[in-house]
């Protein structure tokens, strides 16, 4: 199992590297893909997937899933050809609507917490993860969009390590056992630390001005701090809903909300703070 998760791993950073290296339609094409692939791995764990009925198991998308897969592609079609935030703001608001529509259209098969959890699938991955691209096309975008994957996997690499070595005092015993406060701290110093390092050495190029890395190792702090809170509340869905794991598409790692739990919220955060923090 170590050795198909870590190749998994690998296979996975040099695709998101390349990816991020690249940006434009090949960025934005992935993230689309991995949004969908997002949206009905949560969908299924809410048990509103497929025709309604809760049980959440539908091989098939139904109604009010397609509804939020439409809005999915139409967010991303938008964001790429640069329409504009009212357009995507029309976009989200379009998708409740469309799933308020379904809802009415398709009574008394869907209940309203299914349109709700619908709603909040689509919030939740794929408008988060729409950060990812908003960073890399962002001004000096080719520096700042790796400090997402330094708050999240950075984080997560750190605070594996740190718990390990000496992890003791248990955090949060009932929603993740393994996690430890020792650990929690050395994910965040870890990220802070790499991405000082990076700051200093790689961004400088981009931004002279000396302040610069220490800039980014607190953007990469706060971004691990959400890190943590986006792989918690992953988990909190996954014991809510009594499931292992939300798929089965990454071996030794489950689905894509199970790998990139962290990073979608990491996103709009490093997203935020660099157009404040940085030049």
């Amino acid at each position: 199992m170590f050795w198909t998760r870590l190749a998994s791993g690998i296979v996975l950073l040099i695709i998101a590297i390349g990816a991020m290296s690249y940006g434009g339609w090949v960025l934005a094409a992935l993230l689309c893909g991995v949004s969908l692939i997002a949206f009905r791995e949560l969908t299924k764990a809410l048990k509103c997937a497929g025709d309604g009925n809760g049980s959440g198991t539908a091989p098939m998308p139904g109604g009010m899933e397609w509804a939020g897969m439409a809005g999915i592609l139409c967010y991303y079609l938008l964001m790429y050809f640069e329409a504009g935030d009212t357009f995507l703001l029309m976009c989200i608001v379009g998708t409740f609507l469309a799933a308020m529509f379904v809802y009415v259209l398709a009574f008394p098969r869907y209940h309203a917490d299914q349109v709700m959890a619908v709603v909040f699938s689509f919030l939740y991955a794929p408008v988060l993860l729409s950060f990812v691209y908003e960073t890399r096309t962002a001004p000096q975008g080719i520096y700042t969009v790796w400090t997402i994957l330094i708050s999240s996997w950075g984080c997560d690499t750190c605070a594996y390590a740190v718990g390990k070595l000496i992890g003791r005092k248990k955090i949060f015993p009932v929603l993740s056992p393994k996690k430890s406060l020792e650990g929690c701290i050395g994910g965040v110093l870890g990220a802070a630390l790499i991405g000082w390092l990076y700051g200093h050495f790689f961004v400088g190029r981009a931004f002279p001005e000396e302040s610069v890395a220490w800039a980014i190792a607190a953007i990469c702090a706060a971004g691990a701090v959400m890190s943590m809170v986006g792989d918690l509340a992953a988990s909190a869905i996954k014991r809510n809903h009594d499931i292992k794991d939300y798929g089965k598409l990454i071996p030794g790692h489950g689905g894509i909300m199970d790998r990139f739990d962290s990073m979608i919220v990491t996103a709009p955060m490093t997203y935020f703070l660099t157009l404040l923090l940085l030049p």
